[in-house]
């Protein structure tokens, strides 16, 4: 997927399918038969307390935690085989952190170009070319040649959302990237987010910005406990949600927004 073209509608084309995974820690059970399926050019917002489960939902689907049943397939394929070549896998697969992951000793560049050069096995100058295209579109071609500490948070996070779409991934997860960002800053990241879903991107995003989530999704998903209590669209979830578990989250959570 170009993430650079013209904006697409939502497909009915599954992207994503999450079928019946559980995933423990020890003793700890943290998803417990979650289903989902992520159609291709749609944007579903996680949301729920901490502990709910959104952050080792999308560990697993990147391959960074092992489940314990079910499957994850993208598109189409079948990514929890233990016959799947994960590294093959992840280069498919945007993924950003709220506390950015870039490396401190490399430039922004190199940092940005990295997977393209080491997992697409691109070479340097045309990495570079493709590197320096995407950070002078994002806001930030004149940082190609700095470190990361020189940067404000917004920027960083900005680089680091770069980073994942410079490849082209078929679904980019979005992991609660604003939470470590002054109140100022978190526009422009959100704004760049909005960018995306206008290009068309398939986005997963964990997220405690409830207008943001009303805002941009396609779906919503609420969970708790390791379990998907409530999907639909924003309005549903917002205006009319079914589930009371739903309705007292959300109450806490816009008490204390007011």
């Amino acid at each position: 997927m170009d993430l650079l073209a013209t904006a697409a509608a939502t497909s009915d084309h599954p992207m994503l399918e999450v079928r019946d995974v559980r995933m423990s820690f020890d003793d700890n059970v943290v998803l417990k038969g979650v289903d989902l399926t992520v159609h291709e050019h749609e944007v579903v917002s996680l949301i729920g307390a901490s502990g709910s489960g959104k952050s080792t939902l999308l560990r697993c689907i990147n391959l960074l935690e092992q489940i314990d049943d079910g499957q994850i397939l993208l598109d189409g394929v079948d990514i929890t085989d233990p016959r799947a070549d994960s590294d093959k896998v992840r280069a498919q697969i945007g993924v950003v952190f709220q506390h950015y992951n870039l490396f401190p000793h490399m430039t922004v560049l190199d940092n940005v170009t990295l997977a393209s050069r080491k997992v697409l096995r691109m070479g340097k100058a045309e990495a570079a070319e493709r590197g320096r295209a995407m950070l002078e579109r994002i806001g930030v071609g004149d940082k190609c040649d700095v470190y990361p500490d020189q940067l404000s948070g917004g920027q960083q996070q900005r680089v680091a959302i770069a980073r994942a779409i410079v490849t082209n991934p078929k679904i980019l997860l979005l992991d609660e990237i604003t939470s470590a960002l002054d109140p100022i800053l978190v526009g422009e990241v959100l704004d760049l987010v909005i960018d995306l879903k206008r290009e068309g991107a398939t986005i997963i995003m964990a997220t405690h910005e409830m207008s943001f989530a009303k805002h941009i999704s396609d779906a919503v998903v609420f969970l708790e406990q390791g379990v998907i209590c409530e999907k639909g669209t924003p309005e549903q979830i917002f205006e009319h949600p079914q589930h009371p578990e739903t309705e007292n989250f959300l109450k806490r959570v816009l008490d204390w927004m007011n």
